[in-house]
């Protein structure tokens, strides 16, 4: 974060920084129409790169749709509705308006990865479309595998040409930054006896987030003890397997390949995905 910071010519401190982030004008959306059309923008630049890491797509369309006006106020920066397997239904990402100078721009490449493609879209749908698996592997779920291949879908930017901006590389940084802190939150509301001002300001004092991003994200783990743990669970696994078959396979290592490996039987618990991933580093080793 500081060298961004650096190479963006702030003079200013670190502190300083994520409260320029927060509040100058040019990471704001100017209005919803704009917001929208920098969402499809990202949605067309990760399609023209989608197949060069994965090897199979949903058949299921994708839709970008703004959080309806009677549910924004509570809902957080970024959802996923998952659509039918027939594909009568899309799935949606939806983006959240409300309050629009509070949600900044240096964020929307991260929360597209996340809820959108290849994340959320990618897992339940690939998983769901999948006649050959048993309906409680189709529509099935774990947060440790459904929130950790999201989490690290986050982390694909680089093969996906996403973040090139420095201020989107921040926003994908500052994403991570704040699911190291949401672990801080939810250990202080639970079990340290945290009020929830003390933990909104813990957000504040440590991350870029805006102050209505921070009070949604606060009240959600007042109400979902844990939940935050899962995410990052799932998350280091995937990273982990993924660099286990990296250093097995060598120059032989598909990253396609193993994306399929974890997509294509819907949301595994974790030992059992890290049993299959390392069995197939075994016949791949073998062939």
């Amino acid at each position: 974060m500081d060298a961004i910071r650096q190479r963006v010519g702030f003079s200013g401190t670190l502190a300083q920084f994520f409260e320029f982030l927060r509040t100058d004008p040019q990471f704001a959306a100017p209005t919803r129409d704009a917001m929208r059309e920098g969402y499809y923008a990202i949605g067309r630049r990760v399609d023209a790169r989608i197949a060069e890491i994965f090897s199979t797509v949903p058949r299921s369309r994708l839709e970008i749709r703004e959080v309806e006006a009677f549910r924004e106020r509570t809902e957080a920066g970024g959802s996923y509705q998952d659509g039918t397997p027939d594909g009568a239904r899309p799935g949606i990402f939806y983006y959240n308006a409300y309050d629009l100078p509070s949600r900044r721009t240096s964020g929307m490449e991260t929360l597209y990865l996340h809820e959108g493609s290849p994340g959320h879209h990618f897992q339940i749908m690939l998983a769901s479309e999948n006649e050959r698996l048993p309906a409680f592997m189709r529509f099935g779920g774990n947060t440790a595998f459904v929130e950790g291949w999201a989490l690290y879908a986050e982390t694909l930017w680089d093969e996906l040409g996403m973040e090139t901006d420095p201020y989107q590389r921040f926003g994908g940084i500052n994403a991570d930054q704040y699911r190291a802190i949401r672990l801080v939150v939810d250990t202080g509301i639970h079990a340290r006896g945290w009020t929830r001002e003390q933990a909104i300001r813990y957000v504040l004092d440590n991350s870029g987030l805006s102050e209505t991003q921070a009070t949604t994200e606060v009240e959600r783990y007042i109400a979902n003890p844990g939940q935050a743990l899962a995410y990052k669970i799932g998350q280091l696994t995937i990273l982990r397997l993924r660099a286990e078959a990296e250093r097995a396979l060598g120059r032989r290592f598909d990253l396609r390949e193993f994306h399929a490996q974890v997509l294509m039987t819907g949301a595994l618990p974790m030992a059992v995905l890290e049993r299959k991933i390392r069995d197939w580093i075994a016949a791949r080793r073998a062939a």
